[in-house]
Formats: structure tokens, sequence, C-alpha cells
């Protein structure tokens, strides 16, 4: 698979390293992010092989050698009940709704394919996933589980969230992180400071 073009060629926001943008605290909480990768303490085997399989789904990463670890930072959110505060009147909460809804999952995996859905190839996870945001799901798993709304609102953000709260996704985005202590000056639309990122001026198809 060919990788599309860089829309910062040449951009690494590790190179803030060592410059004033960064401080000693903010090197150590990217630091930690980079290097810390959370052990596997609350999905069981079956659901963390689900929820990998769809972690690859959501945010395919076949160009990296040393793929962002999305899974175990979610597994981490879920083993310590982290949530953003927001619960949705027609989902549970949200630890039950990942499990029930990596369960459901695999359940529409198997009453599509006959197979699980981690043993599926992604364009055959893709349709699964078609299938939910369509709300046409056949498996009794899902009961009161609102497919679409799980699938945008638990899933899908969760696992875009993480993967762009990693240093290496800020690079491709052209984010400088967070500035501490140096700041954004040039706040308006269409000016930046100095130091941050030039996005390719090339057609980027």
């Amino acid at each position: 698979m060919t990788s599309p073009p860089r829309r910062y060629p040449g951009y690494d926001v590790l190179d803030k390293w060592n410059s004033a943008s960064w401080d000693d605290i903010t090197r150590d909480v990217v630091g930690r992010r980079l290097h810390d990768v959370p052990q596997r303490r609350f999905f069981d085997q079956d659901e963390w092989a689900t929820l990998q399989a769809l972690c690859d789904t959501i945010m395919p990463q076949p160009e990296r050698a040393d793929p962002i670890p999305l899974a175990p930072f979610i597994d981490a959110v879920m083993a310590e009940n982290r949530t953003s505060g927001t619960r949705y009147a027609e989902l549970p909460p949200m630890r039950e709704a990942w499990r029930r809804g990596l369960a459901a999952l695999d359940a529409e995996a198997r009453c599509r394919t006959g197979r699980g859905f981690a043993e599926l190839a992604l364009e055959d996870r893709e349709a699964v996933l078609k299938r939910l945001d369509d709300e046409d799901v056949q498996a009794p798993e899902w009961q009161d589980l609102p497919p679409r709304r799980l699938f945008r609102e638990i899933f899908a953000k969760e696992i875009v969230r993480t993967y762009y709260g990693h240093p290496t996704a800020w690079s491709e985005i052209g984010f400088g992180g967070p500035a501490s202590p140096r700041g954004y000056v040039r706040l308006s639309a269409n000016r930046r400071d100095r130091w941050e990122a030039w996005e390719a001026e090339e057609d980027l198809k």
C-alpha cells in the first residue's frame, strides 16, 4: 500500500524536545506517552482481539513499522474508569458500553461471515462497520444497543481521540503539542508562529 504524501513533510514535533517550546514537565508528559505503553488490565483476551481489529479498521496504519498503540491506551481508560463526563441516555455506562459493544460487534461478524471480527480481512471488517452505521444488524446481542450511536459516539470517537493524542500523530497534522512554557502568539486565522509547521503547497490528492 502506497503511503499518502505528507502534508507537513520534514516536520517532527520531537525536534522541539530541547527547544524553548517544552520544559521538563512537558518533556516528561510527552515521553511517557511515547514510551510507557499500558499493559492490558480491563478487557479479556477475546475483547482485546476484537478491540485491536476495530482500531486497525478505523485508524489503519499499514505504512508504520511501529504503529501507534491504540488498544492499550483505550484499555487503560476503561481500567481507570476515566470518562469525558458525557453520558448518552440510550447507551449504558462507558465500560459496559464497550464490553457489550465489542461482544455485539464480534457476534455481528459471525452472523454475517461465520468468523469473528478479528479474523476478517480489512475490507470485510469495514463492511461489518458499515452495517452498524446503517443500523442494519442481525445479532441478538445488540438488543437495546443502538449500533450507529455506539459506533460513532463510543468506538470511533475514542479511537480517533486516542490516535491524535499521540505525539507521532501530531507530526502528521503539523500540531506542535502543548508548547509549554513558550505558548502560541499568532492566534488569528492564516497566521503561524515561526516554530510551527509549514503545510506543503503542492496538490495533495
